[in-house]
């Protein structure tokens, strides 16, 4: 790929992104949004870390060949569960998450 064909492509790229990103926000602006509508557009940042999180939860190719390696991430994650519910608290479920994943990779090795 040349360097003309590959800024073309990006150029192309960054102008749809930039397309697709703005063109709601200045569309919408000033406008009210039905109470639905704000309430499903509420729960994208949630869905979004979810995916980020359940991509790193489950890994097939480490349930076939390790499963006590591939249960330790779960494991912690359920252990974070617990205790986002009692404490609502993101900084103690960070910290719990990490302490929790770390000892358990280290009894798991």
């Amino acid at each position: 790929m040349s360097t003309q064909e590959f800024l073309f492509l990006y150029v192309a790229i960054l102008a749809t992104m930039a397309v697709w990103r703005c063109a709601p926000i200045l569309l919408l602006r000033g406008r009210q949004l039905p109470e639905r509508m704000e309430s499903a557009l509420g729960l994208i940042p949630s869905a979004a870390f979810a995916a980020l999180v359940a991509n790193d939860l489950i890994q097939p190719a480490t349930l076939t060949s390790d499963p006590v390696a591939a249960l330790v991430p779960l494991v912690a994650a359920a252990i974070v569960f617990i205790v986002a519910r009692k404490t609502k608290s993101l900084v103690l479920c960070a910290v719990v998450g990490m302490v929790c994943y770390g000892a358990l990779v280290y009894l798991a090795g």
